[in-house]
């Protein structure tokens, strides 16, 4: 999958994509905004295993925001089931040297509109962290409206904090 944001695009890992993953991931600022599963330090094998595990997705979920020569963040979809079925939870991040540039913005603004389609979904959702506020930029932004703060949510970092949980709906 590729799609093309200005001079970045979204785009399917590959396995040659593993030191610059790792170069742009290993980064406390952004471990700090991610759930649990996102590793720090991020290593080379943490990059190698992330891409060998999105590239058994079926359907792909998970994508790289890359330049033309190497990646720079990531973005990726959960799926939901049951009643939820269409409804997902999106995530991405971005190494440092990229931000406040509007990747994010776009990022996040073509694969919510590449969702909806692909996926049938009516609603995308994005939990962000209290002390994160250019992310909830970023999703205001995309389209993406404040609909709730999850009060004492979230412990991350030794610290009970809020969450504010942002959605947008299908047009």
């Amino acid at each position: 999958m590729r799609i093309d944001i200005g001079d970045w695009q979204i785009r399917s890992y590959r396995p040659d994509d593993a030191e610059s993953l790792a170069a742009a991931a290993d980064n406390r600022k952004i471990w700090r905004n991610m759930n649990e599963g996102f590793p720090n330090p991020y290593t080379l094998a943490d990059a190698n295993g992330w891409i060998a595990l999105t590239r058994q997705e079926s359907p792909e979920r998970n994508f790289a925001i890359a330049s033309g020569t190497e990646v720079i963040g990531g973005i990726g979809l959960k799926l939901r089931d049951d009643v939820f079925h269409r409804s997902a939870e999106i995530g991405y991040w971005l190494g440092e040297p990229f931000w406040g540039r509007g990747i994010a913005t776009a990022a996040l603004s073509a694969l919510t509109d590449y969702a909806f389609v692909q996926f049938d979904l009516i609603r995308i959702d994005a939990g962000v962290f209290e002390w994160n506020p250019a992310s909830c930029r970023v999703l205001e932004k995309a389209g993406y409206v404040r609909e709730a703060r999850l009060r004492k949510s979230v412990v991350k970092d030794g610290q009970v904090i809020d969450r504010f949980l942002y959605a947008k709906l299908r047009d």
